[in-house]
């Protein structure tokens, strides 16, 4: 079983940055794929990156790529995105969640944090 718990969320304007950070509880982090998802007011849970188990294979959402960059820490049971260049349009709660090899949810989610850009 795993717990995730992220931080690191808040109120930015638009054109900053924010890091995000998903800890992760058990012994089998490292067994993991892992991915960030967000969702709007109003609107679907939209996945949005995927890392696997050794960080060496990524995944990003067009709506992301090249601004957005996900990461691990194996030995801190740790995953971070690091969000550049955000949008008033990056504004959701975003979710970390463990994933299979083939980034389908395992069904472990964190509780979520919510980041706000201003215009």
């Amino acid at each position: 079983q795993v717990q995730l718990v992220e931080s690191g969320g808040g109120l930015v304007q638009a054109g900053g940055s924010l890091r995000l950070s998903c800890a992760a509880s058990g012994r089998t982090f490292s067994s993991y794929a892992m991915g960030w998802f967000r969702q709007a007011p109003g609107k679907e849970r939209e996945f949005i990156t995927a890392i696997n188990w050794s960080g060496g294979n990524t995944y990003y959402a067009d709506s992301v790529k090249g601004r957005f960059a996900i990461s691990r820490d194996n030995a801190k049971n740790t995953v971070y995105l690091q969000m550049n260049s955000l949008k008033p349009e990056d504004t959701a709660v975003y979710y970390c969640a463990a994933l299979y090899t083939n980034w389908g949810p395992t069904g472990y989610w964190g509780q979520g944090t919510q980041v706000t850009v201003s215009s």
